[in-house]
């Protein structure tokens, strides 16, 4: 059975690491959108926060919510959330600041330790996934096996 195409849209920021590295900001396949690793670091190449985990996370999402934007997308829209983060003590304001911003959305999220990101003063990479259309119908209860 043949595979159906899927018309292919790479979307660029203009960030100089996009043809340094050989990536798209985000790639649009059909109705998904997937969102590359995205860090505090702003239009003229300034870190965003340094240090400080919760100004961080704010950031990377207002960056990430103005290219679903960009692509027709919304942040309700979002089904997965990657965080990679330098320093796991500070959790409590990583999560903070996604609840801020997900609180409503609920995606299935991840969050793992890294050794470290390009820049020191950088404490998180967020990607994103979103679906286009896709919205919360209801949360279901998820039973555990028992031990």
């Amino acid at each position: 059975m043949p595979i159906a195409e899927k018309d292919r849209y790479n979307l660029a920021s203009g960030s100089l690491w996009e043809p340094l590295r050989g990536y798209s900001r985000a790639v649009k396949v059909g109705d998904q959108l997937f969102i590359s690793g995205t860090t505090a670091v702003d239009q003229t190449g300034e870190v965003v926060g340094p240090n400080d985990a919760f100004e961080q996370t704010r950031y990377v999402i207002r960056v990430i919510n103005k290219i679903l934007r960009e692509a027709g997308f919304k942040p309700t829209d979002i089904v997965r959330t990657r965080l990679y983060v330098t320093d796991m003590s500070k959790w409590k304001e990583y999560a903070r600041a996604h609840r801020e911003a997900f609180e409503n959305i609920r995606p299935a999220s991840s969050i793992v330790q890294v050794t470290k990101l390009v820049d020191p003063r950088l404490m998180i990479e967020m990607e994103a996934e979103a679906v286009l259309g896709s919205h919360l119908v209801e949360t279901l209860k998820i039973v555990y096996p028992e031990t």
